[in-house]
């Protein structure tokens, strides 16, 4: 299955590994690899995650506060944030 991202998502995903490497070094890359773990989780089972709206859905990762915003075709997986569990919700909406 394909995985593309929003660009915005890139971002946070590279801001999110730089702010953590920056806490603690080398914490942001176990991070990446964590995002790297729930996506193959997400594109090996699409439908289990939380559905957030008709279109999207969240997948938790297991060790950080962090959730993968996305939507899905048959053949496509769609990351539209990488989303900081403690911020506000509904930001990423306005991306749909």
């Amino acid at each position: 299955m394909k995985v593309d991202f929003l660009e915005i998502a890139e971002i946070e995903l590279k801001e999110s590994v730089e702010f953590l490497n920056g806490q603690s070094e080398g914490l942001g890359f176990e991070f990446a690899n964590e995002v790297k773990r729930t996506i193959k989780r997400v594109t090996d089972f699409p439908e289990a995650w939380t559905k957030l709206s008709p279109n999207s859905r969240r997948a938790r990762t297991n060790r950080f506060p962090y959730g993968i915003i996305y939507s899905h075709t048959e053949d496509e997986i769609l990351i539209i944030a990488i989303m900081h569990l403690h911020r506000d919700p509904e930001y990423w909406k306005e991306r749909l």
